[in-house]
């Protein structure tokens, strides 16, 4: 039997490995470019160790990159396909709200005729 990660298995954990706001948030703001650190908690509002702890996560997994440009860290994404990825995830999130909508009318609509 060989070690190898079904594909399947693989994107879940690279999904689980998107689960959380905060690196949301970073792939999100470096979508626009490269960014300092301290830009980038200036941006999100959390503590710095917390943010720490997520850029390592993204670090660890290949989606972002850190250049130390004197005493300044700058992180980047890694490819444009996590750009592309963040757009995609908008795109759905946009269409499942409006069937929400469409939804949440019709059963307005239904209420309105029952009454």
């Amino acid at each position: 039997m060989t070690g190898r990660v079904p594909l399947y298995q693989a994107k879940a954990e690279f999904f689980r490995m998107l689960g959380h706001p905060v690196r949301i948030r970073v792939l999100e703001l470096l979508q626009d470019g490269p960014m300092p650190v301290r830009d980038l908690l200036a941006a999100i509002e959390v503590e710095s160790s917390n943010l720490s702890q997520q850029l390592a996560v993204l670090r660890r997994s290949g989606i972002v990159t850190a250049t130390r440009e004197g005493p300044t860290v700058v992180y980047a994404l890694a490819g444009g396909d996590v750009a592309e990825l963040m757009r995609a995830a908008r795109r759905i999130l946009t269409e499942m709200a409006a069937g929400q909508a469409g939804l949440l009318a019709e059963l307005r609509e239904a209420e309105a005729s029952a009454s």
